[in-house]
């Protein structure tokens, strides 16, 4: 890196009125290294993607390491309710599409407003959904593109005081199935060996816990078709993932500021591993009552 760094100012364009640049451009750029949004290493699944009666998806983003999937719509200039209410619908239809991903709507506007941000963040509480403000600048003869994630998804059980869409056990058995609900059972068995107050709470994204009325999410469950997700938050995070590998559990991911292992249990591993899951389950619950 070049040490003697020389000052040039630059000026904010408008992609939207500049002649040579349009949203297909846009995406033709983000397709080409879709890590410029700054989400973090994505793959292109598909670009355009035909959406049953309600046209095309900008671009379809994916994250191989968490498994999850980016529903991306791209709008120049300043955003609107049209803009908004598309990208839900995408999102919605790639959720039931392939159910057992996670799925997160991402919107890309040259211009995103407090009141929208405001409007955004009511649907966040139930949907997953972030908004990025792209500001063009030009420098010379050079074009810089900075994404700014100006409204980030709400991360499931990480406030005990979080807002959730209430449901129950049928609209899981529907969602994921009967057999993954098992594995949840086995776990909360697990988990009245440690408190006999705990409950599961069912929500619309995933399933908490809760103590005498009160949520108490130091482990969530998200159940899907074969397998359940667990997210719990320890504090030695290494160690766990070691104890957990060791034991042949997949890690999903590891959310750095969360503080939460993401990791698989599947059908029978919750007999073959009872002590480690409990053992895992009680270092996370005494950490999250200190």
């Amino acid at each position: 890196m070049n040490e003697r760094l020389i000052l040039t100012i630059s000026q904010k364009i408008s992609l939207k009125e500049h002649p040579h640049f349009d949203e297909q451009w846009l995406r033709k750029v983000i397709e080409g290294d879709p890590s410029i949004i700054g989400l973090g290493d994505l793959e292109l699944k598909e670009a355009e993607r035909i959406q049953p009666k309600a046209g095309r998806l900008d671009l379809l983003l994916y994250d191989r390491e968490k498994e999850k999937r980016y529903e991306v719509e791209i709008m120049l200039g300043k955003i609107d309710e049209s803009h908004i209410i598309r990208a839900i619908e995408y999102w919605d239809n790639e959720r039931k599409r392939l159910p057992n991903y996670e799925h997160c709507a991402v919107v890309i506007a040259e211009d995103i407003t407090t009141r929208f941000l405001n409007v955004i963040g009511l649907f966040n509480s139930s949907i997953p959904m972030i908004a990025i403000q792209l500001n063009a600048l030009a420098v010379e003869d050079k074009l810089i593109l900075n994404f700014v994630k100006v409204l980030d998804e709400v991360s499931v059980g990480e406030d005990e005081d979080e807002i959730s869409v209430k449901k129950d056990r049928t609209f899981w058995e529907n969602k994921a199935s009967k057999e993954s609900l098992v594995i949840v059972d086995e776990c909360n068995d697990i988990l009245k060996e440690i408190d006999s107050d705990l409950h599961i709470s069912y929500n619309q994204s995933y399933m908490g816990l809760f103590k005498k009325n009160r949520p108490f999410n130091f482990l969530v469950f998200v159940a899907k078709q074969k397998f359940v997700r667990v997210e719990i938050k320890v504090e030695d995070i290494e160690t766990w993932i070691k104890k957990l590998e060791d034991h042949e559990f997949e890690i999903v991911s590891v959310g750095k500021g969360s503080g939460r292992i993401k990791f698989r249990i599947a059908k029978s591993d919750v007999a073959n591993n009872h002590d480690l899951l409990k053992e895992l389950f009680q270092t996370s619950y005494n950490e999250w009552i200190k």
